[in-house]
């Protein structure tokens, strides 16, 4: 009888090897951070998808600055002229980040391929096939 027959010992069943018992902490540890950073993270991820636009000044020098406190943004918006005091430089949109977006809120388009050739294709596959050989023919 080879190789047939009862295995005697081995693991208990439901076992998880130490290796095994880290990579699911890890995991956990790395899940409950993303979850606590979720909100923030969201926010870019549209801004990516949207378009993401940015704020810059120049100062006495000439060099542009890019401006992120939002108080002097506000004033700059509200009490400057576009072209002189500020200008605003934009970020194309991500179709990646809104394609990961729409993934994750509506579930990922599911991969078929199961698909079969209707016989109409197979059809049209052989009229092609005989329409090259006539005029391979006359050829």
């Amino acid at each position: 009888m080879a190789k047939g027959g009862k295995r005697i010992g081995g693991k208990p069943k439901g076992y998880k090897a130490p290796a095994t018992l880290a990579k699911e902490a890890a995991r956990e540890l790395v899940r409950q951070r993303v979850t606590d950073s979720l909100e923030p993270m969201l926010r870019s991820q549209i801004a990516a998808a949207t378009g993401i636009g940015h704020l810059y000044t120049r100062d006495k020098t000439g060099k542009f600055s890019r401006v992120v406190n939002q108080t002097q943004v506000d004033a700059l918006l509200r009490e400057g002229r576009r072209d002189r005091d500020y200008w605003i430089f934009t970020k194309d949109p991500s179709t990646q980040a809104f394609t990961d977006l729409l993934n994750r809120a509506i579930d990922k388009p599911l991969d078929r391929k199961d698909v079969q050739v209707s016989d109409d294709w197979e059809r049209k596959a052989a009229f092609l096939a005989s329409a090259r050989r006539r005029a391979e023919q006359e050829s």
